[in-house]
């Protein structure tokens, strides 16, 4: 199998580190309901194949329960540490993060993770709630255990109320993205606050509008552009991402995919081709995780 020998490109956040634009999602896929059940070789292997094709930036999670195999793959790997973008989150021990951190280390065998995030808001049932997890997050970055920190499927009112007492601004906010669910877009409440906080976007599920949303409104338009760039259409779909400096986090357990999609490297979409796909996309609305907090027709 021939192996694309491309680099993916990064973003700089506001803090000035720097986080590749495409990561390895180690959690929902691969999600453990046992946190002390056997070990998963099959991530291990699938995560140590991610690395030796070059995807350095490695997104996990504590409640997925699989911190421990994509430490041993980091280990077994033998890949330098400062090349990797290890990201993490915390929610199931929300209310203890000094420990959390340290039990995500200790499994992952590192002394530091790149990327910290808190993975919810939905735990929260008063602004205090998110204003103390924040600060409890900026004092783990103080303390040297993460490089950056940041926020995950937080919505304007969470932001606004995080930001209200924070000394750090969030680095990131991981939120599901796509065509189908572009949280009213660019100049919608949400992204341009992100924007005008220089609060990066990173879209989990990126590839929903070429999987589990089809048949859509896409469907003709993302086959088009995948025979004109001679790439599949989920390479169009990162590639949508990329462009508008938007992290994409995807996974894959067969190396021949992983490795197509690096593809997704070696082309750039046109404006007018994003702009379009924006708009097509703005023609159907599904969500793919958390639909028992949102209307059905609710986009933001």
């Amino acid at each position: 199998m021939a192996h694309l020998k491309v680099q993916i490109p990064s973003l700089k956040l506001n803090d000035g580190n720097s986080i590749p634009l495409v990561g390895y999602g180690t959690g929902t896929a691969w999600y453990k309901s046992d946190s002390g059940g056997a070990l998963d070789r099959n991530l291990i292997d699938a995560t140590k194949t991610a690395l030796k094709l070059g995807y350095y930036h490695l997104d996990g999670a504590e409640v997925y329960n699989t911190e421990a195999e994509v430490g041993i793959a980091i280990k077994e790997s033998k890949v330098p540490r400062e090349k990797l973008f290890v990201t993490t989150k915390v929610i199931t021990n929300i209310k203890d993060i000094p420990n959390a951190i340290d039990t995500s280390l200790k499994k992952l065998q590192l002394d530091y993770v790149d990327l910290y995030l808190i993975h919810t808001p939905f735990f929260a049932s008063s602004d205090s709630d998110l204003q103390s997890a924040w600060a409890a997050m900026e004092k783990v970055q103080v303390d040297g255990k993460a490089r950056s920190i940041g926020v995950s499927n937080y919505l304007l009112p969470h932001l606004i109320t995080t930001m209200k007492t924070a000394k750090v601004t969030p680095s990131i906010n991981q939120i599901e993205f796509h065509p189908y669910l572009q949280h009213g877009g660019p100049n919608g409440p949400l992204l341009s606050y992100m924007k005008e906080h220089n609060i990066a976007n990173s879209a989990y599920a990126p590839l929903t509008a070429v999987t589990k949303a089809k048949p859509g409104p896409l469907d003709e338009m993302y086959a088009e552009l995948a025979k004109k760039y001679y790439v599949s259409e989920s390479e169009i779909a990162l590639r949508w991402c990329i462009d508008q400096d938007v992290v994409a986090i995807t996974t894959s357990g067969k190396e021949e995919r992983l490795s197509d999609y690096l593809r997704a490297m070696t082309f750039t979409l046109t404006p007018k081709e994003i702009n379009e796909v924006s708009r097509i996309g703005d023609k159907k609305h599904f969500r793919g995780f958390w639909q028992a907090k949102f209307d059905e027709n609710d986009r933001s």
